[in-house]
């Protein structure tokens, strides 16, 4: 094995679908409690320059989970129902991290990267092709999801707060 190939697989196997999950569950849940010290800041203190600083953040790692649960998600092969309720599950406080303790004991969230095709019928669908192309080239996915995210951002954060949406 090459110096290349021996540092590639070395790398994909220090980040796991388990770790990559379980950082941005657990990111997910400390931005919530700066954004909720934010508002307590806010509206007890009438303090409110915490509000952007710790919404931003917590915007940028709630869309950046999203995305790691879908990833995630499709690699293990979870069904849509549960890759939408992971997602679903940021909107509540400090709920990711519970959540990502009951896949891991449910086996969720084991194995590698599915970056090589296998004799699965499934592996022949559009989507996993995408995800073993994305896979195989970690550079220019990150690259195109970081910007993926920050075009969401930067969207979201023109639209106002989403207490400001449908008023």
């Amino acid at each position: 094995m090459t110096t290349e190939a021996t540092q590639a697989t070395s790398h994909q196997s220090r980040i796991t679908p388990k770790r990559l999950y379980g950082f941005f569950a657990t990111a997910e849940m400390f931005t919530w409690a700066l954004l909720i010290s934010g508002m307590i800041a806010k509206y007890a203190f009438d303090f409110d320059a915490l509000m952007f600083p710790f919404g931003l953040t917590h915007g940028a790692v709630f869309v950046s989970y999203a995305v790691t649960a879908g990833v995630v998600g499709l690699n293990q092969r979870w069904k849509l129902s549960l890759i939408v309720g992971a997602v679903a599950l940021a909107i509540v406080p400090f709920a990711t991290l519970p959540f990502d303790r009951w896949l891991a004991k449910r086996g969720k969230l084991q194995g590698a990267w599915r970056t090589e095709k296998t004799e699965d019928p499934r592996d022949n669908t559009f989507i996993d092709n995408a995800l073993r192309f994305g896979l195989r080239h970690p550079i220019a996915t990150l690259l195109v999801l970081a910007l993926s995210v920050t075009a969401v951002v930067t969207v979201l954060l023109q639209l106002g707060p989403p207490t400001e949406w449908f008023n």
